[in-house]
């Protein structure tokens, strides 16, 4: 079986075409170069130098051998290369989950700063809910998610990446549209479009709760899972809605926002990960986030 030690030594020789300059290049002395060559010669039953005591030269299967050789040495040193970036989080795969919501503002500046600072680590990407995602990096389905929730469940990291305002979706040309600032019990009256319990809880509790704080009893007519549905229904003049601010680059005609003149508490998005997790690429992710995204979260 040939030596990775002694195809180094060959290569070495072979390239100089002198043993004592190959010894030093190899960082050590002469006798035990000349041994390898030796040894490899009797492995491969072959003559690879023609040696005088003046002249070193490579026969013909020496000349073939080494180009072979060459290409050995390059690969295993490149894999070696490769091996010690992806152990160092330098390279590698990171499998993302996201939200809908999340790639409207969120999602594209990450990923071009990702490709600017870490280029050689792929981002696999995955569009979930939030609920879908916890589940995900449980079962190590993903690496990591952008998502919203609460407060972070055990054995989770997390990281606020954008906390943004709730502000009013109305139809174009609705009373609200104009004048002072929209307060709750402007609310009452109005057809009200929100978050499905289920695929949106976050949403969907966090304007529940605050229009209970308000005292409103709301007269929902919808309950949706994604901000572009509840804006097509906005617009379409079913109602008004609460949505988080990065809706309005959307751009959705037919739709004008207003801020409320007392504002829900605002929504928040997180870049989550396990605790457990043992993808070396995630790391560099993490300090990537907290370097440029990260923003104080709300209690």
């Amino acid at each position: 079986m040939l030596d990775l030690k002694q195809i180094r030594c060959f290569v070495a020789v072979g390239e100089e075409l002198h043993f004592g300059r190959a010894a030093r290049r190899m960082n050590m002395t002469q006798p035990p170069l000349s041994r390898h060559i030796q040894l490899l010669e009797f492995e491969l039953q072959l003559k690879l130098f023609d040696r005088t005591s003046r002249s070193v030269k490579l026969t013909a299967a020496g000349k073939a051998f080494l180009r072979e050789c060459s290409r050995i040495i390059a690969l295993v040193d490149e894999a070696a290369t490769n091996a010690r970036r992806i152990a160092h989080g330098e390279s590698g795969l990171i499998r993302l989950g996201f939200t809908a919501g999340s790639s409207y503002e969120f999602l594209p500046r990450l990923l071009s700063r990702l490709n600017a600072s870490l280029k050689d680590i792929e981002i696999v990407l995955t569009e979930m809910v939030s609920k879908q995602q916890m589940e995900a990096i449980r079962t190590n389905s993903i690496d990591v998610g952008l998502q919203r929730f609460s407060h972070v469940p055990e054995g989770f990291e997390s990281i606020c990446v954008v906390r943004e305002r709730m502000l009013l979706a109305l139809p174009e040309g609705h009373p609200l549209e104009k004048g002072r600032s929209p307060v709750g019990k402007d609310l009452v009256r109005e057809p009200f479009i929100t978050f499905s319990p289920r695929d949106g809880y976050y949403f969907y509790h966090l304007i529940d709760s605050y229009l209970s704080s308000e005292s409103i009893a709301p007269n929902y007519v919808q309950h949706v899972s994604q901000i572009h549905s509840i804006l097509a229904l906005v617009s379409a003049g079913m109602g008004v809605a609460l949505l988080p601010e990065s809706a309005r680059s959307l751009r959705y005609q037919g739709v004008a926002f207003r801020p409320m003149k007392h504002a829900p508490p605002p929504a928040e998005l997180h870049l989550v990960w396990s605790r457990d997790c043992d993808n070396p690429a995630v790391p560099s992710l993490v300090q990537l986030t907290r370097q440029y995204f990260a923003v104080s979260s709300g209690t």
